[in-house]
């Protein structure tokens, strides 16, 4: 049963998403989800939600919302400027709404998208086990303007009131700094022969026409130097494609699943991360790495968020000790 809603006076570019359509690929169907996956689960791990919950993915424009009930909402990704009725409130940390107020994230900068979980997520539609948009099919999309989401359960306001503000310091890992992106070899690397190694010479620029399905990058292009066909073929996200023209592609998650142009190299999955922080008109450069060196930076990733959970599910526990002593039910 539902416990109230979201009602957005200003929306942007915002949609409600999660961790993908995992089974989307093995039907024909691109595994969407949140472009940043790292801070996804960031904030739904600080409001003590699954991963793979739902939460809203905010690109670059300002939002608005009333909230319906009383909420615990967490931001992470790109640095804006989060007020609850006017009153600034911090990221990276979970922050208690009552019912009435209005919150509202602007301004971003260091990054394109932030993302903000709701304890509980949300009641929304689902196509093969997530709520992921996905344009091609017509399903879910950006939120207008006068829209509301359901919201599935309410949690008492009594972090602001109650709460010991050092147990907000939950030491919430942080990305490095600059557009690096690693890359380990791609099937057709030796197609480039001699030229491959232009990846790496200098930055590459990020155009207006990148989206949610690729990043087109203008730098030095490798050169294909075999002139056999390229047939269509599986497609990992994250591949490097050196297509034909000025321009070269790095497919991310709302890649078709199929493509037929060379795979110069594969971005790691904490790179595509990064790139999708990055904004048209900036620069990044790529970095060559290890596949074992890609696999321990991934799993000390994971150990990173896996730490984050555990604080939270203390501070949480504290909190049901705190709640019951003060009003006789518990926090959650």
């Amino acid at each position: 049963m539902s416990a109230g809603t979201l009602t957005f006076t200003e929306a942007g570019s915002t949609q409600v998403t999660d961790l993908g359509r995992r089974r989307g690929p093995r039907y024909g169907v691109p595994v969407n989800g949140a472009l940043d996956q790292r801070s996804a689960r960031i904030a739904n791990i600080l409001v003590g939600n699954p991963d793979e919950a739902p939460l809203l993915e905010i690109t670059a424009l300002d939002i608005e919302f009333v909230a319906g009930v009383d909420i615990l909402l967490a931001v992470a990704g790109a640095d804006g400027h989060l007020t609850v009725d006017g009153v600034g409130r911090p990221s990276n940390q979970p922050v208690s709404v009552r019912a009435g107020e209005t919150v509202a994230l602007r301004h971003l900068q260091g990054g394109l998208r932030a993302y903000l979980a709701v304890r509980g997520s949300f009641d929304v539609p689902q196509l093969l086990g997530s709520c992921a948009p996905d344009s091609v099919l017509g399903f879910g999309g950006h939120l207008a303007g006068g829209a509301s989401i359901t919201v599935r359960r309410s949690t008492d306001a009594i972090f602001n009131d109650h709460f010991a503000a050092e147990l907000y310091s939950l030491d919430v890992p942080r990305p490095s700094t600059g557009f690096i992106v690693d890359v380990t070899d791609g099937p057709d690397l030796d197609d480039f022969a001699d030229t491959a190694d232009r990846l790496f010479a200098q930055p590459y620029l990020v155009t207006p026409t990148s989206n949610h399905i690729g990043l087109r990058l203008v730098g030095p292009l490798p050169e294909r130097r075999t002139h056999g066909e390229v047939l269509s073929r599986g497609v990992p996200v994250g591949a490097v494609e050196v297509p034909p023209g000025e321009e070269l592609l790095v497919l991310h998650r709302g890649r078709g699943v199929t493509a037929g142009y060379p795979v110069l190299a594969v971005v790691t999955s904490g790179s595509l991360d990064t790139l999708a922080q990055v904004r048209p008109g900036e620069r990044v450069r790529f970095r060559k790495v290890s596949s074992s060196d890609a696999a321990a930076r991934a799993r000390a990733d994971r150990v990173e968020l896996e730490a984050l959970r555990l604080r939270v599910r203390s501070v949480f526990s504290a909190l049901d000790a705190l709640s019951t002593s003060i009003t006789g039910r518990t926090f959650s």
